[in-house]
């Protein structure tokens, strides 16, 4: 078995399209889970921040308490530092980070979360490590991520079923675990969490709204993004099957019937005080 990559190739990118998707999470649509178990006065590191909407939700959840967003790509953060500033949140604030190897002491934070980065690192169980260190005792290290192969939909549609066996071979030629949402237990176990609490969420996309935004930003993605670029200069599909692919999406989207379900892996490690 080959030795997991260090680091791993972003496989999104950062088009519109894949924004749009960023931008859309909340912290009750996309970490419900670990809601429950915040103070209003803890220290929380949010990695792979993206456009900072969760970032900005936890802020507004630890008023006494203080929020640092994280993310590989320093262009995102320009994005991330202009949603805490349109809602007026001064107890956030944002920085360049590899989760391999981060940046600040040890013991630093209440909570460590991630919401879809173990999926796109080149070893989920050396980040997970990074983040147990800057965790204080008695802290939380919080971790959700989708799971391709357990995606499902309707109608029945082989290019539906296409896209998804091109999307997991190319996330995997670039140094990702697709479906990375059933391994996170074993993960942070291999990591030296004793204390996990696995639980599992879903997205689901069914009305005509929904629909139309989820079959058109994947349309878009499959043709215009970074994904789409490295699936065709690693040889894994041609740009006439790209557009196949984004045909199968909007007939999907089109179905009156049509519904989508994406389910998460979740875990809450508490770190041994």
């Amino acid at each position: 078995m080959p030795k997991p990559q260090e680091t791993a190739v972003y496989t999104h990118g950062h088009h519109e399209s894949v924004l749009r998707s960023h931008t859309w999470r909340t912290a009750a649509n996309s970490a419900a889970y670990l809601l429950g178990a915040l103070k209003p006065h803890m220290r929380i590191l949010d990695l792979g921040c993206g456009p900072g909407t969760i970032t900005a939700d936890l802020a507004e959840l630890v008023p006494d308490g203080h929020v640092t967003g994280a993310d590989r790509a320093p262009g995102v953060l320009a994005q991330a530092r202009a949603v805490a500033d349109a809602r007026g949140l001064t107890n956030v604030d944002f920085a360049v980070a590899d989760v391999h190897a981060l940046d600040f002491p040890d013991d630093t934070f209440c909570v460590v979360h991630a919401h879809q980065v173990l999926q796109h690192v080149g070893d989920p169980v050396q980040a997970l490590r990074e983040m147990r260190r800057v965790t204080r005792p008695g802290g939380f290290v919080a971790v959700r991520d989708s799971d391709y192969a357990a995606m499902t939909w309707y109608p029945a549609s082989e290019g539906m079923d296409g896209w998804l066996d091109l999307y997991r071979r190319v996330a995997r030629a670039n140094g990702g675990e697709p479906d990375a949402g059933r391994r996170l237990k074993s993960w942070a176990l291999r990591a030296g969490f004793t204390d996990i609490t696995a639980t599992s969420g879903t997205w689901t996309f069914s009305t005509p709204e929904e629909r139309a935004w989820w079959s058109g930003l994947w349309a878009e993605r499959t043709v215009a993004s970074q994904y789409a670029r490295l699936a065709v200069e690693g040889g894994h599909a041609t740009e006439e099957r790209l557009r196949a692919i984004e045909g199968a999406w909007r007939e999907w989207g089109r179905h009156e019937d049509g519904w989508f379900s994406v389910l998460h892996g979740e875990i809450l490690c508490r770190k041994k005080a």
